[in-house]
């Protein structure tokens, strides 16, 4: 099979494709064709070398979420067969014309959803919901803060707290106030001012419920400034640094609870369980029209560097898929 292959760490010219060896399924495992992949900034600190994959496997090939169909069944699966057409996440190895993934942790792909857009859906749509529902406990009519707005996380975040009634903030750079907008955000402000908290308070002056951070850095200390008293920070990405000057008196006298996490690294066993619960409560929700993927572009994959390139340019607005 053709796969985007990692001898090296650097810039999006290092990002090679070769033939490597087919996967086989195992026990509880299906082997799944795949038709799209889609990029995560997880993706690009892997190819600078700053975030290896946890399996540490010989052929090293980035990509952490995929769409395609079932094209082999390993023994003891009972819940798939070939030609079911799936999506889903993986800790690495989704840049590839074949996966082998477990087969609980693989999700139906809705009729009303098609192959490509289904591949923009798992990672961040998982991360949105995991964030702000499983750990932050958001619910109906309480009110959250999530930096940008504009990613694929923050899309998918605005959808959800949509959803479910809940009331959303997000930052954004100025280019994208009116797609924040539009997909339903309540408040959207931009991050280049370094006032973006006043307004926040101004038009949320108890704080938010939660907030869902991806920027990390400079931001970390206003998240503590934003949210309520027993509040809840969830840090699920550190793209402006990972280091940050806060007032820790904040969490103390707030009494704010601050979660580190990722889905990436996470034992097996949970992620599967996590899955599961998203394919009950979530995609349902995709398949009625209330959730939506939202596409930026669609790169082939003998053009995977120029898709990176684009995403660190930062100009995309939802998810940058990869056509296998």
């Amino acid at each position: 099979m053709r796969a985007v292959v990692l001898r090296s760490y650097g810039g999006p010219e290092v990002l090679t494709i070769e033939e490597v060896p087919d996967p086989e399924p195992g026990p509880g495992e299906i082997l799944v064709d795949v038709s799209h992949t889609a990029l995560n900034r997880a993706d690009v600190l892997q190819r600078m070398g700053l975030y290896p994959d946890p399996r540490n496997r010989e052929v090293e090939i980035p990509g952490l979420e995929y769409s395609g169909v079932v094209s082999a069944v390993g023994p003891d699966v009972t819940e798939w067969t070939v030609g079911d057409r799936v999506m889903g996440i993986e800790a690495g190895g989704c840049y590839a014309e074949k996966i082998v993934t477990h087969a609980r942790q693989a999700l139906p792909v809705p009729s009303t959803v098609d192959s490509a857009d289904a591949a923009a859906v798992a990672e961040v749509f998982l991360t949105a919901w995991d964030a702000l529902v499983v750990q932050g406990g958001l619910t109906s009519g309480r009110w959250a803060l999530v930096h940008a707005g504009a990613s694929g996380v923050g899309t998918a975040a605005i959808q959800i707290a949509g959803a479910i009634g809940a009331r959303i903030a997000v930052t954004c750079s100025a280019g994208k106030v009116e797609a924040c907008t539009g997909l339903g955000a309540d408040l959207v402000l931009e991050r280049s001012p370094a006032d973006w908290l006043d307004a926040l308070t101004n038009e949320v002056p108890g704080g938010v419920d939660v907030v869902l951070d991806v920027v990390g850095g400079e931001e970390a200390d206003r998240n503590l400034r934003a949210v309520r008293p027993d509040g809840t920070v969830v840090q699920v990405g550190l793209m402006g640094g990972a280091v940050a000057s806060v007032n820790m008196g904040l969490l103390l006298a707030k009494r704010i609870t601050w979660i580190g996490t990722t889905l990436r690294a996470r034992p097996l066993e949970r992620k599967l369980a996590l899955s599961q619960r998203f394919r009950e409560e979530m995609v349902p929700l995709f398949a009625r029209g209330v959730l939506r993927p939202v596409v930026d572009s669609r790169y082939s994959l003998d053009d995977i560097a120029d898709a990176h390139r684009h995403m660190e340019s930062n100009a995309n607005i939802g998810k940058i898929l990869v056509d296998l």
